[in-house]
């Protein structure tokens, strides 16, 4: 997993942005510093309710220059509707193929409700340099982060 200190892994991905298109990494870092939020799947209650607390602290973050993304392993389809239905101003960013939660070394299973290789709740900031200057994860789906300690994070980077 990377850590605080090291370069963030670059990957590209398709990008729900009330359209589809595709983001990398390495090519966003001049809008950083970059608060990228992972979360298990849209529509649950915990990342919806995350997903809402980003957008209601954007000011914030636009404040400190920060852009933020959600990041799952849901389809940029179900990432629009997501959006739309949360009215989030914020991009997401769709890892279907499950390949940026490998690189993080994020990845879950929810055995008991037989759903495999999803996004641990978490988050990391990344600054114009393209290294991980904050890192938060959680092995519980039920913890979401710290927002004002995401907030500093990303003032600092």
């Amino acid at each position: 997993m990377p850590d605080e200190g090291d370069t963030a892994p670059d990957f590209t991905a398709p990008l729900a942005n009330g359209d589809i298109g595709e983001f990398t990494l390495s090519e966003n870092l001049d809008d950083a510093p970059l608060v990228l939020a992972f979360f298990p799947g849209a529509f649950t209650g915990v990342c919806s309710h995350e997903m809402s607390e980003l957008r209601d602290r954007m000011e914030n973050f636009e404040e400190v220059g920060a852009t933020v993304y959600g990041i799952s392993v849901d389809s940029p389809f179900a990432l629009n509707e997501f959006r739309d239905t949360l009215d989030l101003d914020f991009d997401l960013v769709s890892d279907a193929d499950k390949d940026v939660i490998e690189q993080y070394d994020i990845s879950m299973d929810f055995a008991d409700l037989g759903v495999n290789d999803v996004a641990k709740r978490s988050v990391f900031v990344v600054n114009g340099d393209g290294d991980i200057t904050y890192m938060w994860v959680s092995d519980d789906p039920g913890v979401e982060p710290d927002y004002d300690e995401v907030e500093s994070a990303a003032a600092d980077a």
